[in-house]
């Protein structure tokens, strides 16, 4: 049976080769640095593909993230995977990167009522959600400064990043999720869920959530009005 390619690069560059049928993981690359992915990219996908015998048009398919995520990283994923399903001609599915997050609270065991999972915007900031005992997501996403979050227990690296602030605001971060990124494995497993029951993903705009941090110089603005 064929297989999906997940490929995710709001936080490190991260790609996973999943079983269409069991959804079981394949294998997987996913970088230690969170600034690499021009170089690693691109690389993994044909480690993988070649490790296996797999032709990029026998896939049944891309799964990507759309972030929220920083502007060039998100963008290296979004592009690569639009850009590979054009060649192999095959489908390209949009899965907000959050969702890898809540799949490690599901994964973990003994799920909250509600709770929330965190990444790292940078700027003193993180992207979250939150979302219900089944995983569905009730409200984002959004960035903001940890103290903003509601006062629930809390996981991801944006909760040991700003635990302190965290627990000052009266939520739980979760200590055991301090190391947890998005992630093309945990990704796929949204992805593949939510298209056997039907939804949509066809969507893969990219959700940046706040201005570039890139700006026109002021005699290009002049030079055009």
């Amino acid at each position: 049976m064929p297989n999906y390619l997940a490929i995710d690069t709001s936080a490190n560059a991260s790609v996973a080769l999943v079983d269409k049928t069991t959804g079981s993981v394949v294998d997987q690359r996913i970088s230690s640095k969170g600034n690499d992915q021009t170089e690693t990219l691109s690389a993994y996908v044909k480690e993988l593909l070649d490790a296996h015998g797999q032709k990029g048009q026998d896939l049944a398919g891309i799964i990507v993230g759309v972030g929220p995520g920083p502007f060039t990283g998100l963008r290296v994923g979004l592009v690569a995977a639009r850009t590979f399903g054009f060649v192999w001609q095959i489908p390209v599915y949009g899965v907000m990167s959050l969702h890898a997050l809540a799949e490690q609270v599901l994964d973990a065991g003994q799920v909250p009522a509600e709770f929330v999972v965190a990444s790292d915007a940078r700027r003193k900031e993180v992207y979250w959600a939150r979302y219900d005992q089944d995983g569905t997501i009730v409200d984002g996403p959004h960035v903001s400064a940890a103290s903003a979050l509601p006062a629930l227990p809390i996981y991801g690296v944006g909760a040991g990043i700003y635990a302190e602030q965290l627990r000052d605001a009266g939520a739980e971060p979760q200590e055991e999720s301090f190391d947890w990124i998005a992630d093309a494995a945990n990704l796929v497993q949204r992805g593949m869920r939510d298209l056997v029951a039907g939804k949509d993903l066809s969507d893969t705009a990219p959700q940046y959530l706040r201005e570039s941090d890139a700006q026109v110089p002021a005699f290009m603005k002049q030079a055009k009005a």
